[in-house]
């Protein structure tokens, strides 16, 4: 249990929490949400410890493991797969120890470890990792690629990872969907469903927080307050809440004002001068409801689009990928998606979904113009003006510059006044209109990117995931400006309630193609479902994966190039692999065998080898353990492999 008593919190200064109590019990999932600034992340830092209380008492189990995700990732050159495990520190505990005992030929720890090492499932541990950077869009080829080859938004995917791999007693989450793509959303949402610590998370996704925790912790004016039920019973909740609060503020203050014009009526009579006493201490006695402030602080509306032309924009049997050169110089195209036949028309709100990297991004860029067509046609509708938003148009920002900077930069004709009351509409008030973006969160960049966006009057939006980093509130008036918006859009966002609210009609991008998707994001998800069952069909009872795919590779047939397929690296390392694997379950079934006949623990009646003793009998314990963990190793590379092989071959048949 976590407990909370009577405990106030600052940061440089600066209370955020004070006279909170607060108990959480093992195996609660809590979503923390507040305003920007009210204390959600300083909470974390105090469960980890790297912040500590003004007064009160917190009060952790002393044994649990508390597993967050690490903000920063130095550049190393540890590989992915290798990192993911390093977030099992038991896990690495044990092998340390083992390579330790056994550089000591100490046996007898030795068994004992692999005890220990089979306890804490040690030999599915690859497995698991794989599994973990699979669901969260990593391709097997960069399973082995360091991390530092990685940029910024997939080493927080890393970081996530190894924070999952952690067999954690508490897990701290800070806005995990950061960086995700929808598929990989849904993953994780189903993945912390089967957690069974304890979960605190913070996010501004409402659809994400509701399928994945059954308590509210709200931050506001200092104080902590646990609702039962997920967000959208917490606003519900907290709606009727507000409303009662409204309707005491509104019966205080008609009681205030009665009392107030009683004692300025009868103050100076004599006669009622005792009862006008009284009533003045009554006002000195009652207590001032404060009057609920329901309004988000952002406030903004998409400008009416001059005109728009009908198509806005087409696609005619296009091509969309980028230019590669190889090291000898030469260049070539890498395409992407192909046979792109799109029309968008005025009005026309549409979101794309597909899985990670199937195209999605590309396929914006290549409606932005910000990339030409490999083959085919892009048309542009006379009167075209395209609002583009992508995560590089933060790095577009002047850092030494102010928003209002930007502003006039953009247009200088208008007046500072109008720049300043446009500007406010997005919370950049008084002094922050006129300060250095440099410092400015990832959340306020954004809501900057938005607004220099909505100035430029588009009549078509080109949207790429702009709800990372904002807020429930700036999500909020976004999807509520977005639902007025006049003009035609094309929405990528993980952010379902978004695309629910926003979006008429979807497209999915898959299979290097597009086409239209008939169904909502509900039937989305059977379609992920579905299309993960059918690349992994269910295997025969008692079948292993290996044997499943050696049939399954049987059933497909031979492949129309012998030769080649010998030549193939990723072939040649197949059949090594299937060799060795041959040899390691020869060995470990005549051990098992062996270890399994009751007379090898009798000296006597052991009819193996009439010098059995216990340091034999645990020496062929230790190989025993060691062959499964080779055995393990070697079918996680094989399976590996197999996909990758899987890989080429449907290339070479598109």
């Amino acid at each position: 249990m976590i407990l909370l008593r009577n405990l106030t919190l600052a940061r440089a200064g600066r209370p955020l929490l004070e006279g909170v109590n607060l108990s959480l019990h093992a195996g609660q999932k809590v979503g923390v949400t507040g305003a920007n600034g009210c204390g959600k992340s300083s909470l974390f830092a105090l469960l980890t410890g790297d912040l500590h209380q003004e007064a009160g008492d917190l009060e952790l189990p002393p044994q649990w493991v508390i597993a967050h995700v690490a903000q920063d990732t130095p550049a190393l050159d540890t590989v992915a797969l290798d990192y993911t495990l390093d977030g099992d520190a038991e896990l690495r505990r044990i092998e340390a120890a083992l390579r330790d005992a056994e550089a000591r030929h100490d046996g007898e720890a030795i068994a004992h470890l692999h005890d220990d090492y089979g306890h804490i499932d040690g030999y599915s541990a690859r497995a698991r990792a794989s599994a973990l950077l699979h669901g969260l869009g990593f391709a097997d080829a960069e399973f082995d690629k360091p991390v530092a080859e990685f940029s910024g938004g997939w080493r927080v995917r890393l970081n996530l990872a190894r924070a999952l791999m952690c067999r954690s007693d508490l897990l701290l989450l800070d806005e995990p969907t950061n960086h995700l793509d929808l598929d990989a959303v849904i993953w994780l949402e189903g993945w912390l469903k089967g957690y069974r610590g304890t979960l605190l998370m913070i996010s501004h996704d409402r659809d994400f927080l509701d399928a994945t925790v059954g308590h509210i912790a709200h931050i506001e004016g200092r104080r902590l307050k646990l609702y039962t039920g997920n967000y959208s019973a917490f606003e519900h909740a907290r709606a009727e809440q507000l409303a009662l609060q409204q309707a005491m503020h509104d019966k205080q203050q008609r009681e205030i004002a009665h009392l107030k014009s009683y004692i300025d009526r009868f103050r100076a009579k004599a006669t009622k001068a005792r009862q006008a006493q009284s009533r003045i201490k009554a006002l000195a006695r009652m207590e001032e409801v404060t009057a609920a402030h329901v309004d988000t602080p952002f406030e903004f509306r998409f400008f009416e689009p001059a005109g728009s032309p009908d198509p806005l924009l087409m696609l005619e049997d296009a091509a969309a990928g980028y230019t590669t050169t190889t090291e000898a110089g030469t260049s070539g195209e890498r395409i992407v998606l192909s046979g792109l036949n799109l029309t968008l028309r005025r009005g026309e709100r549409l979101g794309l979904l597909g899985r990670n990297g199937a195209g999605k991004s590309t396929l914006i860029r290549l409606l932005a113009g910000q990339a030409e067509p490999l083959s085919g046609h892009r048309r542009e509708g006379k009167g075209l003006k395209t609002g583009y938003f992508a995560q590089h148009q933060l790095e577009q920002l002047r850092p030494d510059e102010s928003p209002l900077w930007h502003m006039v930069h953009l247009d200088p004709r208008t007046r500072e006044q109008d720049f300043r009351n446009y500007l406010g509409g997005f919370n950049f008030h008084g002094d922050m209109a006129t300060s250095r973006v440099g410092p400015f969160s990832g959340g306020e960049k954004s809501r900057l990117a938005l607004a220099l966006l909505i100035w430029q009057k588009p009549n078509l939006l080109l949207l790429d995931e702009p709800t990372n980093h904002l807020d429930l509130e700036m999500r909020h008036a976004l999807t509520l400006a977005l639902s007025e918006y006049e003009g035609a859009m094309v929405l990528v966002s993980h952010d379902r309630h978004l695309l629910r609210t926003t979006c008429d009609g979807f497209a999915l991008v898959s299979d290097g193609g597009l086409q239209p998707f008939d169904g909502d994001l509900d039937d989305y998800r059977k379609w992920l479902d579905q299309s993960a069952a059918a690349d992994r069909p269910a295997r025969p009872k008692g079948q292993s994966r290996r044997e499943q795919r050696q049939q399954e590779a049987g059933a497909r047939g031979k492949p129309a190039n012998p030769g080649h397929e010998k030549r193939n690296p990723v072939a040649r390392e197949i059949e090594r692999l299937e060799r060795r694997m041959a040899q390691l379950s020869e060995e470990k079934r005549a051990l098992d065998v062996r270890l399994a006949d009751p007379a090898i623990y009798d000296q006597r009646k052991s009819p193996w080898d009439r010098s059995t003793d216990k340091t034999a009998v645990r020496n062929s314990a230790k190989r025993q353990a060691e062959l499964a963990q080779q055995l393990a190793e070697a079918e996680g590379r094989w399976l590996v492999l197999h996909e990758e092989l899987e890989k080429q071959q449907q290339l070479k048949l598109r």
